[in-house]
């Protein structure tokens, strides 16, 4: 809710004055300076800009908008100041819709209810009727106390939450933050890994993948410091991380950020342009077909490329992607060798999601996904029969990580919603823990099976003794404190484990 503006500033003819945000009406025309977010759903009427959607598709990098295109409320207008003409505003925008879709994610989830509470309740009432009877029929009345003595199930009792409190143990010292109590046993049944792309299985930011030289007089490395030194003044995060690629350029003799199509400098005399095809169009410049062939191959593995220009000849492209974490695959093969499937669920275009797919070998993956598109596929799933484990960072993943069985937010790097929406948070990012506690939160439902045939056996067996006459109160007494020392020591034991595997 932050993050919806509370004033806009209205455009009235050649006039223009700051209203508060709730008197916006479908069809104003309103003015977006830079550094501003989008106040409402509507097209861009004049302008050009780069938008970051983050925040809706959670996209990696700016998008460039220019008249006719859609905008959404919440993005962010990082560059040209432009007009855009109201369409959906009030509760209709997007961002007003993902706020009721946080609020009401969460009213399907269901909760576990203990089974150690349930069956105690049961043990008491027959151990009672046991005790009577016991003495109605034998008349000792050591007998029934006895009964009284060992039923009680205090093993029982403890052993779901002390097998519970040991895992989470387990997993702050691992670098996840348990914020639900069942979670864990939830994530024992999830079935289903979906993973966000952007700032989950990769690092969130662009790095250069390759660079194509289309001048025999120079090669990549001189071409990249060319791009470096044209870059090196701009705020673009492309630009950015071409200079990043570079720290040793030279610096341009003039400047010009050119919003929603590149740069323009002139480096050691020379005039550069860096940036998309229409920047290059406009000047009349086209690559030759070989270079549109290397062009189409980059993109096919989900670059974005910027193209280069130097004194009217086009000069090559650098393409940039996305880097993978270099735990990612380790981390999705070891999640499939536990027999769940992965899949991934985000809002890049199809060419990135694809080529991240097939790299991690994922089961399914969807593209373009909005906030409502990550729902609807969980709500799909379960429909199906799955239980969905849900890991993102962004404000775009809230509602998906709160409506799924399981939600797991990157702590980090990751939104504060994104966190308060999720059941765990990997404190440190680091999503090689992910299997770890997936197999975890196995062993911790193993533990408390074990503990629960255990008590109830002990319990079972005890009684039967006394009715018997073989188990007098003292001796009694002390089997039912053993029982419950074994239950907790055994318990304890998921405090230190890890499996050799993960």
């Amino acid at each position: 809710m932050r993050l919806t503006p509370r004033t806009v500033r209205l455009v009235d003819g050649d006039a223009e004055r700051v209203v508060p945000a709730e008197q916006v009406a479908a069809g104003d025309v309103l003015r977006v300076l830079p550094g501003e977010t989008v106040p409402v759903d509507g097209v861009i009427t004049e302008g050009r800009t780069s938008i970051n959607q983050a925040v809706m598709t959670g996209e990696s990098l700016p998008v460039d908008k220019g008249p006719g295109d859609e905008v959404c409320s919440g993005t962010v207008n990082q560059f040209g100041a432009f007009d855009m003409r109201a369409v959906k505003v009030g509760e209709d925008s997007s961002l007003q819709r993902m706020i009721r879709l946080v609020q009401s994610a969460d009213a399907g989830k269901a909760r576990i209810v203990g089974m150690a509470d349930r069956w105690a309740t049961w043990i008491v009432a027959g151990a009672l009727v046991s005790a009577a009877a016991t003495w109605l029929v034998t008349g000792e009345i050591l007998r029934a106390v006895t009964i009284l003595v060992v039923f009680c199930p205090c093993a029982l009792v403890l052993a779901t939450p002390t097998a519970i409190m040991a895992a989470i143990g387990n997993a702050t010292r691992n670098g996840v933050l348990v914020r639900e109590g069942d979670a864990l046993e939830r994530l024992a049944r999830a079935d289903t890994v979906a993973f966000d792309k952007t700032g989950t299985l990769t690092r969130g930011r662009p790095g250069v993948r390759g660079v194509h030289s289309a001048l025999p007089d120079r090669d990549g490395p001189a071409l990249l410091a060319l791009a470096a030194a044209a870059e090196s003044r701009s705020e673009h995060p492309l630009g950015r991380a071409v200079v990043a690629a570079c720290p040793e350029h030279g610096a341009p003799e003039s400047f010009r950020m050119l919003p929603g199509r590149g740069v323009e400098a002139v480096v050691d005399g020379r005039r550069v342009l860096a940036g998309n095809p229409a920047l290059l169009a406009e000047n009349g410049i086209c690559p030759s077909p070989d270079d549109e062939r290397a062009a189409a191959r980059q993109r096919a593995e989900g670059c974005t490329l910027v193209h280069l220009a130097e004194d009217g000849r086009y000069a090559g492209f650098i393409a940039l992607a996305d880097e993978l974490r270099d735990d990612a695959a380790d981390t999705v093969r070891a999640i499939r060798a536990a027999g769940v499937r992965a899949a991934l669920l985000t809002g890049d275009h199809e060419e990135a999601a694809r080529h991240v797919a097939a790299t991690l070998r994922l089961d399914d993956v969807r593209a373009s996904c909005l906030p409502e598109d990550k729902l609807r596929w969980i709500e799909k799933r379960e429909r199906e029969g799955r239980r969905v484990c849900m890991i993102g960072d962004g404000i775009n993943d809230a509602p998906a990580l709160k409506r799924a069985f399981v939600g797991v937010a990157m702590g980090g790097l990751g939104s504060d919603i994104a966190v308060e929406a999720a059941d765990m948070a990997l404190v440190r990012d680091d999503i090689r823990r992910l299997p770890h506690i997936l197999l975890l939160s196995r062993r911790m439902m193993r533990v408390i099976g074990i503990n629960l045939t255990f008590s109830l056996a002990l319990n079972f067996a005890a009684i039967l003794l006394a009715m018997a006459g073989l188990l007098s109160p003292v001796p009694g007494a002390l089997i039912h404190n053993a029982g419950s020392v074994l239950v907790i020591v055994h318990s304890a034991l998921l405090l230190r484990w890890h499996e050799k595997n993960v």
